[in-house]
């Protein structure tokens, strides 16, 4: 059985199939808790998006952009020696993370940093264009 969006089955609100999909999308990721990221606010129309990608290299992550949905996500090989740990508190595992972007929004680039992975992002000034209409005669 799949739960929709009440608000979306209304007859009077036609064609917002990709928006309902697009919520969907956004609760899942949502869900999801590794690994942790902070999204920063830089400037009037800069954001950041850090996420903790301790013992990551640039070669073990990707970020990739599908339509308006950035995913992130880390591979790790796994090391060829045996180890022994005594405790094991750093997460190893592989990760995938998805951010639905706003329109407008692109991303800048992306830098990996003493373990911390930022994707900045901007919103480009809008070029304020008048478009004119034509009208015909029936």
């Amino acid at each position: 059985m799949t739960t929709r969006t009440l608000l979306f089955d209304s007859p009077f609100l036609l064609g917002f199939d990709q928006t309902r999909a697009l919520i969907d999308r956004a609760a899942k990721a949502a869900a999801e808790s590794y690994p942790p990221y902070n999204v920063e606010q830089r400037g009037e129309r800069d954001v950041r998006i850090t996420l903790a990608v301790a013992g990551f290299t640039p070669d073990d992550l990707s970020v990739t952009l599908e339509g308006r949905q950035m995913t992130v996500s880390g591979k790790r090989e796994a090391s060829g020696e045996d180890q022994a740990f005594l405790h094991r508190g750093i997460a190893a595992r592989g990760f995938m993370r998805s951010f639905v972007l706003a329109d407008g929004l692109e991303i800048v680039g992306a830098r990996l940093e003493h373990g911390l992975l930022h994707v900045d992002l901007t919103r480009p000034e809008d070029a304020q264009i008048v478009r004119r209409i034509p009208i015909s005669a029936g």
